[in-house]
C-alpha cells in the first residue's frame, strides 16, 4: 500500500487492539494469528499507515506488536482490557486531547479488510460530529469522532463510540466506504476469509 499525502495532523488515527480474543480457540491471540501472509493485526496497521494519517496510535493489552511497527505508532497500554472497550476507547481519547487533535478516527485491529480508503474517508468526512463508515448502508468501522463529542464516551462497559448512536442521533453521519468490514472473532471465520 503506497502512503499518499498526510491529512493535517489535527486528526489523529487509533487502532483498539487490547482485547483478549476469549472467542478465538487457536495456537496464538487472533491478532497475531497468520492472515493472508502476516499477522492479522498488520493489515490494520498497514491500512492506517498508508491512509496519510500522519498521527497514529495503538491501544494495546498485554502484546507486543512492536515488530509490526515502523516507530512512528505511538503504543498506549491499557492496563484493564477486561473491564471493556470502552477503557481502550477512553484511553485513545486522553492521547488525542494530549495530542491537541481536533478528531480522532478509531479503528479495530480485528478487521483486516478495511483499506487505506475507508481510514482515509472517514477521515476527511465533514457533516456531522460523528461520522460513520458505511458498507451497503450498515454502520461500522472506522470511525470518527470530533473533540466535541468526547466527554460523552463511555467511561465504561465493552461498548465504544456504538453508545452514542443511540443516544445523540442527530451527532451522527454516515458516509459510504469501500472494503470488506468484518471482524475476524473465531478459528473458522480466520479459515473462511483467509484464502
Amino acid at each position: 500500500m503506497a502512503e499518499v499525502g498526510f491529512i493535517d495532523s489535527s486528526i489523529v488515527g487509533v487502532i483498539l487492539a487490547a482485547g483478549y480474543g476469549t472467542r478465538f480457540e487457536g495456537r496464538s491471540h487472533k491478532l497475531l494469528a497468520n492472515f493472508r501472509g502476516m499477522p492479522m493485526i498488520g493489515h490494520s496497521i498497514l491500512a492506517l499507515r498508508a491512509s496519510g494519517i500522519k498521527k497514529r496510535a495503538l491501544v494495546v493489552g498485554n502484546l507486543d506488536f512492536s515488530d509490526l511497527l515502523q516507530g512512528d505508532e505511538t503504543v498506549l497500554h491499557n492496563p484493564a482490557p477486561l473491564a471493556g472497550l470502552s477503557t481502550s476507547l477512553a484511553i485513545a481519547r486522553d492521547w488525542a486531547v494530549d495530542e491537541r487533535a481536533e478528531a480522532m478516527v478509531v479503528g479495530l485491529g480485528d478487521q483486516p479488510l478495511i483499506g487505506p480508503g475507508a481510514w482515509r474517508r472517514i477521515a476527511l468526512a465533514k457533516g456531522a460530529p460523528i461520522m460513520v463508515a458505511t458498507y451497503q448502508g450498515k454502520r461500522r468501522n472506522p470511525v470518527k469522532l470530533s473533540r466535541e463529542v468526547f466527554d460523552l464516551l463511555p467511561e465504561s462497559g465493552d461498548e465504544g463510540a456504538r453508545a452514542l448512536y443511540h443516544s445523540y442521533p442527530d451527532l451522527v453521519g454516515e458516509i459510504e466506504c469501500e472494503g470488506e468490514p468484518i471482524d475476524i472473532d473465531t478459528v473458522e471465520e480466520l479459515d473462511e476469509w483467509n484464502l
